[in-house]
């Protein structure tokens, strides 16, 4: 399978679930990216279109952290993170959207350590 076909997979795929999924006010939207060597996770309320909080290995504080760790613990401390700084925003439930990957690997530890870290989804 070429990248290309790959990469356009998952693209149809998060576009078919964004028919369905939107985040509100009341409950936004975790979205979720992975590339090959990272993972990102954003808190977005679509009605205004604005970042409400976000979470990366790349962010220096993290990154100190997840020196040494496989990139499946590194998520699960992005999931724990974003879960944080959700519930200090006031945040208490989600809409999970796992951005056309599939729900296994680097995407269910982030999912799952953000539920025990607080977020409901």
């Amino acid at each position: 399978m070429s990248t290309t076909t790959s990469v356009l997979a998952r693209k149809r795929r998060h576009a078919r679930v964004r028919k369905k999924i939107t985040g509100t006010p009341q409950r936004p939207r975790l979205n979720v990216f992975r590339s090959a060597q990272h993972i990102y996770a954003q808190i977005i309320d679509d009605t205004k279109g604005h970042t409400l909080a976000a979470a990366s290995d790349t962010e220096p504080a993290l990154a100190q952290q997840a020196r040494g760790k496989t990139k499946t613990e590194r998520a699960a401390l992005v999931g724990a993170t974003i879960a944080e700084r959700a519930r200090a925003k006031g945040i208490a439930t989600v809409v999970f959207d796992r951005g056309g990957f599939l729900y296994h690997g680097r995407i269910r530890a982030l999912a799952e350590a953000a539920r025990e870290a607080g977020l409901g989804f």
